[in-house]
Parts: C-alpha cells; structure tokens; sequence
C-alpha cells in the first residue's frame, strides 16, 4: 500500500501482532496525528496449541507463515519506518523462535519483535489508551491466549505493568 496523498501530514503505517492464538494486521492511516483505520484483518493460527516441549510443531510454524503470506500484498510497498511487527507469548516461549523469525522474514521484509510482556501491557494500553476516552486511573487486562498482562495507568502515563 504506497502513500500517494500529496497531503502534508498523511502517512499510513501498519502494526502487525503474532500472538498465540492469532495473528492480527492493521493499517491507518495517520492524519495530523489521528489514526484512521484503513485495513483490519485478524486470522487465527493457534501458534501457542504448537508449543510443545518448548519448541513450536511444524504445523504451527506452517500456520503462522501461511497467514503471513496472506497478509504480504497489504503491507507490500510501505517503508520499514512505516512498519512493527510484534510477536508475544508463543514466540518469547519458543526455543526455536529464532527459525521462525527467519522465515517470517523470508516473507515479510521487516524485522519481527518479540517483545517483553511488560512490552506487551504497555502496547495494549497505548493503544486502549489513545481509542477510549476515559479521565484518572485505569486498569487494563489483555487475557491472551499464553500469557495475561495488565497496566494500571493515568491518562497516558503506565504507572504499573505487568
């Protein structure tokens, strides 16, 4: 997806998110600094029901490239900068992470992060915290499927994570 707004201030930008359960994609775009929601795809490749004696199976892996390969056309084109793929509780668990990071890379040429979960409980409040309007202490709960974080914050700022 190219940029062709001669528009200042418009850009799109994706984030990409490889969890246990499922692998979610989107796209905004970013106008004066406001995300406007372009491309919303979620496909679920159970990576973590894969994670076997601490390594992910053949068919998890085959689950998790296939989606990526789905989702290739709709990041094809945006810079790097533009781009952030993270990976959460199935990939910080897997012994072979490493193999599939490779491959995903083979795919998709962007690097693939996997993130701490306390990484991962102050991006999910980042992102319920810039979509839902809401004034003082907050608590945040993401129950995934391998892991569970949770982020007590004041408007923007994290003042607990775990």
């Amino acid at each position: 997806m190219n940029d062709d707004s001669p528009l200042t201030g418009i850009t799109e930008v994706a984030a990409v998110d490889i969890g246990s359960n499922s692998i979610h994609i989107i796209v905004a775009r970013q106008v004066n600094g406001a995300l406007q929601p372009l491309i919303t795809e979620k496909q679920m490749v159970r990576l973590g029901a894969g994670l076997k004696k601490g390594k992910l199976n053949a068919a998890a892996v085959d689950r998790g490239l296939h989606a990526l390969h789905s989702i290739e056309p709709i990041l094809n084109g945006l810079p790097a900068d533009r781009v952030r793929i993270i990976a959460t509780h199935a990939l910080r668990a897997a012994k072979n992470r490493d193999e599939f990071i490779a491959a995903a890379r083979e795919i998709l040429p962007y690097p693939v992060e996997v993130v701490s979960g306390d990484e991962e409980a102050r991006l999910i409040y980042q992102g319920v915290a810039h979509t839902t309007p809401a004034d003082g202490r907050r608590l945040i709960i993401d129950i995934g499927g391998g892991s569970t974080e949770f982020t007590i914050s004041e408007q923007f700022q994290p003042l607990q994570l775990s």
